[in-house]
């Protein structure tokens, strides 16, 4: 089942005429959900204002995605997400987002973490490598107000990940940069919906989703205009 969430999104800039309308946004990653394949789900679902890829989910699968609903997507890689996997679809999906890349969709911003690490069967975790994303985002976010939408494969440490497992455990570093940052939707995948008892967690500010097969995001104006302890 696709699950559905509702977030207030704290600037009213992106919904000028839109005359009410949420932005709707479709998240992504690890295995394709089933009921995006029956054209009466997707309808029921659209229109879809963007899809991001949080990693892991078979290129085919996520170009079909972004077909079927004819929208933009953005994504990141995951730790499965080979150079010679991603070769074998090369131009049906854009490049990936890192972390140095700020991108602007329906007026919302997005940045993206792609796996900080080699990425494959000899692939390994890099906390290092996260540090250094989280440092290059940080500083390019550094002086600009505003919401955004932080995508990454694992999440941050000790925010819907699984501590005890050493696989699926959050980067330090990203969780340095949830706390600095603040961003108002955290999104990633990578750790399995059965290991964890929550699918999202709020942290602050912050609501941290696990998008792992799909969930569908509405964004609504604020209430009360725009808030400004961002």
């Amino acid at each position: 089942m696709t699950r559905r969430l509702t977030i207030e999104w704290p600037d009213p800039v992106p919904f000028r005429g839109r005359d009410g309308a949420p932005i709707r946004l479709l998240a992504v990653s690890d295995v394709l959900e089933p009921t995006l394949l029956d054209a009466r789900n997707r309808d029921a679902i659209a229109p879809v204002d963007f899809i991001v890829g949080c990693g892991d989910l078979d290129c085919e699968d996520l170009a079909f995605i972004a077909d079927a609903f004819n929208s933009p997507i953005v994504y990141v890689y995951g730790n499965h997400d080979t150079d010679d996997r991603w070769k074998q679809c090369d131009g049906a999906c854009p490049a990936e987002i890192h972390s140095t890349a700020i991108r602007h969709l329906a007026g919302v911003s997005i940045a993206g973490l792609t796996w900080p690490g080699r990425r494959g069967k000899r692939g390994n975790r890099s906390e290092r490598s996260a540090r250094g994303q989280a440092m290059r985002l940080a500083i390019r976010r550094a002086g600009h107000a505003g919401p955004i939408i932080v995508l990454s494969h694992v999440p941050p440490l000790d925010a819907g990940d699984v501590p005890s497992d050493a696989y699926h455990r959050g980067f330090k570093g990203y969780r340095w940069l949830l706390e600095r940052l603040k961003p108002t939707l955290w999104l990633h995948g990578h750790t399995p919906l059965a290991a964890t008892s929550e699918w999202k967690v709020q942290v602050g500010q912050s609501t941290v989703v696990n998008v792992t097969g799909a969930v569908v995001i509405d964004l609504l104006p604020p209430k009360s205009g725009p808030k400004t302890d961002l």
